[in-house]
């Protein structure tokens, strides 16, 4: 029998980083391919059991849980110096303060900077075991501005937004939440590594692109928007809010940021003329995660467009708005977005 029948019979012939690999192609076709268990175990000539503990492992740890996990006997080549050093550096920084160009952490970003700074060479793998070790997983990070002012945060939330909620009440008004973004927005993406349970956080610049969509959102569930090709100004948003006002049954009280066409004249005379029907409070500067709506275009950008083939501008804006429609129908959805540990303080 030839080496290369041998691995074709006996799976456990098969080199650690090959079988790595081979774990999550099995695993990827079952969960996002569609493919049955018993069609991948008749594929790749394990048993049923070795499957099932594969997708055990990714149900547990993701894709990382299926990396080849050595006997811990085995003498550690990372020592608790290093481990330490790796720990403070992914909690503490991140990759821009070593040079690169993201600022989320990647296992290969750490093993070279492991490398660089105490001379050994491991595997990715090998990073990936140690941090699990020390108890820090892959997760979404959470962002938050340098520019933000804490006091003024607290003042919001403490004070501001309980008299916007007796107003709407005395006012028998509606609250929403005002956001734009637009295709040609470098979005925050990706994950990183921090403590299990933790939502790490990454200190990032207010620096932004213009955008071409507005949407609004409210607690009970309702999504407007509107989609433009150019970029938005006062007037073009004095327009939005129109449109928006004649679905309205009662006043709106409307939370927004602070870009520039939000305070402009075209805006500030179209609310002082129509208070009766329309307020507009401003959300503490650079917060972002004070905001629902910000869950909007997330939505539609990641879970959406995300997924998406999009090979034209024309093609782009037909799917933007198929995606939008979609989501103004899933109400339940749009409620989820004012569950978030940073937007329930709406409910309180």
């Amino acid at each position: 029998m030839s080496h290369k029948e041998a691995w074709f019979d006996d799976a456990r012939k098969i080199p650690d980083l090959a079988m790595d690999y081979i774990r999550k192609i099995a695993v990827r076709a079952i969960k996002e391919k569609g493919y049955s268990p018993e069609e991948i175990f008749d594929i790749f000539g394990v048993s049923r059991s070795c499957i099932y503990d594969w997708l055990g492992k990714y149900k547990e740890n993701g894709y990382p849980g299926l990396e080849t996990q050595f006997p811990p006997g085995m003498e550690p080549k990372v020592t608790p110096e290093m481990d330490h050093w790796l720990k403070n550096v992914v909690l503490t920084k991140t990759p821009e303060d070593f040079g690169y160009d993201q600022n989320t952490w990647d296992r290969g970003i750490l093993a070279t900077l492991l490398e660089k700074t105490f001379g050994l060479h491991v595997t990715e793998a090998t990073i990936g075991n140690h941090l699990r070790q020390m108890d820090l997983t892959v997760q979404a990070p959470e962002y938050h501005f340098i520019e933000q002012d804490a006091g003024q945060v607290d003042h919001f939330l403490k004070d501001t937004f309980p008299r916007i909620k007796r107003l709407a009440e005395k006012m028998g008004a509606d609250i929403g939440f005002e956001d734009e973004a637009g295709v040609d927005l470098k979005g925050h993406s990706g994950r990183t590594w921090g403590h299990r349970g933790q939502t790490p956080i990454i200190r990032v610049t207010n620096k932004r692109g213009r955008f071409n969509v507005l949407s609004i959102i409210t607690p009970d569930g309702k999504l407007r928007f509107s989609l433009e090709e150019k970029p938005i100004d006062g007037e073009r948003f004095v327009d939005f809010l129109k449109q928006v006002l004649k679905l309205q049954e009662r006043p709106l009280i409307l939370l927004l940021d602070r870009v520039s066409f939000h305070t402009s004249k075209p805006v500030r005379e179209f609310v002082r003329s129509h208070r009766e029907k329309i307020r507009i409070y401003f959300l503490p500067k650079c917060s972002p995660e004070l905001n629902p709506d910000e869950q909007v275009w997330n939505e539609v950008k990641n879970n959406r467009l995300g997924r998406k083939t999009i090979k034209t501008k024309q093609e782009l804006k037909k799917k933007l708005s198929s995606a939008l429609h979609s989501l103004q129908q899933n109400v339940e959805r749009i409620m989820s977005f004012f569950d978030l540990p940073n937007t329930q303080y709406v409910g309180a």
